[in-house]
C-alpha cells in the first residue's frame, strides 16, 4: 500500500511522512527539490510541483495527502481540477486534503470527485511558535501584535497522525475535520510556555498593528500575505479560538497540548551559549 504525500518536507507533510511509516506503509513523497528532502530511508522520493500536475506520479498508489496551496504565499492551487482528474484516471482511492484557510480550487474538485476524500482543516499549527526563535535566542523577546488574541492552534504531530489514520484505516470519507489542540491560547500564554519549557526569562511585548506590518514587509512577506495575517489575527473568526474534539475522534486520543509542544522545541529557543532547560 503506498501513499502519496505532497508537501512532504513542510512542517505537516513531513509528519505525515513519519506517521504513514510508523504504521507501515510505503511512502512516495513529493517534494520540488528531492536533493535537499532529508526523508528517512526507504521514502521513494520523487521531484514534483503541484502546479505542474504532470509531474506528481499517481501511478501506484492507494492513497494520497495533497495540500491546496503551491507556495509560500498562501495562494491557492489553480490546477486542483486536473490533479483530481489524474488521481481519479490513477486509481487512486483515498485522499486527505489540508486546507489552507479558504475554500480552494482543489477541495472543490475533490469534494464533487470519486474519490473517497477527507478534508482537514487546522486552524493554526503550532509549529508557527518558531518564528519567534532567532529572536528569543538573541534578546529573549517575543513582539507581535494582538494580545488578546486567542487561537486553538493545533499540534503539527497531529496533523500528521490524522492524515495518516484517515488514509491507512479508512471510514472518514466524505467529512471534514477541524484540528484544533485542546485549549486557545493567547501569544502570551504561548511565550509564558516557552519560557517554562526553557528554564529561561522570556518578555513578551505587544506590537502595534502597523509595527508588525512593517516588520514583516521589510522581511519580504509579500503584501497580500500580510493582510492575510494580520487580518486573521485581529479579527479571529470564532473556528479560529473554538476547542473541537475531532483530533481525539480521530485518534482515540486526546490532542497534545502546546506545553508538550515547547518541551519537544525547546532547543531551538535557546543559545548555544546559554543551555539552561
Amino acid at each position: 500500500m503506498t501513499i502519496l504525500v505532497t508537501g512532504a518536507t513542510g512542517n505537516a507533510g513531513r509528519r505525515v511522512v513519519d506517521e504513514l511509516l510508523a504504521l507501515g506503509r510505503e511512502v512516495r513523497a513529493v517534494t520540488r527539490n528531492a536533493a535537499a528532502a532529508r526523508l528517512p530511508a526507504g521514502v521513494e522520493v520523487v521531484e514534483g510541483d503541484l502546479t505542474r500536475p504532470e509531474t506528481i506520479p499517481f501511478d501506484g498508489v492507494t492513497g494520497a495527502h495533497l495540500l491546496t496551496n503551491a507556495g509560500d504565499d498562501y495562494a491557492d492551487l489553480l490546477t486542483g481540477p486536473e490533479l483530481v482528474e489524474r488521481a481519479e484516471k490513477a486509481g487512486v482511492g483515498r485522499v486527505t486534503v489540508l486546507w489552507s484557510g479558504s475554500r480552494s480550487p482543489l477541495e472543490e474538485a475533490v469534494t464533487a470527485s470519486s474519490l473517497e476524500w477527507t478534508v482537514l482543516r487546522p486552524v493554526d499549527f503550532m509549529s508557527n511558535a518558531l518564528v519567534w526563535a532567532e529572536s528569543v535566542r538573541a534578546t529573549g523577546e517575543v513582539r507581535e501584535p494582538f494580545a488578546y488574541a486567542r487561537s486553538a492552534l493545533v499540534h503539527e504531530g497531529d496533523i500528521g497522525a490524522v492524515a495518516a489514520a484517515v488514509l491507512v484505516r479508512g471510514g472518514h470519507g466524505g467529512r471534514t475535520y477541524t484540528l484544533t489542540g485542546p485549549e486557545a491560547l493567547s501569544v502570551p500564554e504561548q511565550v509564558a510556555a516557552i519560557a517554562a519549557a526553557t528554564g529561561r526569562e522570556i518578555r513578551y511585548v505587544e506590537q502595534s498593528e502597523e509595527e508588525a506590518r512593517a516588520g514583516m514587509l521589510a522581511a519580504g512577506r509579500p503584501a497580500e500575505v500580510v493582510d492575510l495575517l494580520l487580518g486573521w489575527k485581529r479579527d479571529m473568526p470564532a473556528v479560529g479560538y473554538t476547542v473541537v474534539s475531532d483530533v481525539e475522534d480521530v485518534l482515540g486520543r486526546p490532542a497534545r497540548s502546546f506545553a508538550s509542544w515547547a518541551r519537544e522545541h525547546a532547543g531551538a529557543f535557546v543559545s548555544g551559549a546559554d543551555t539552561r532547560r
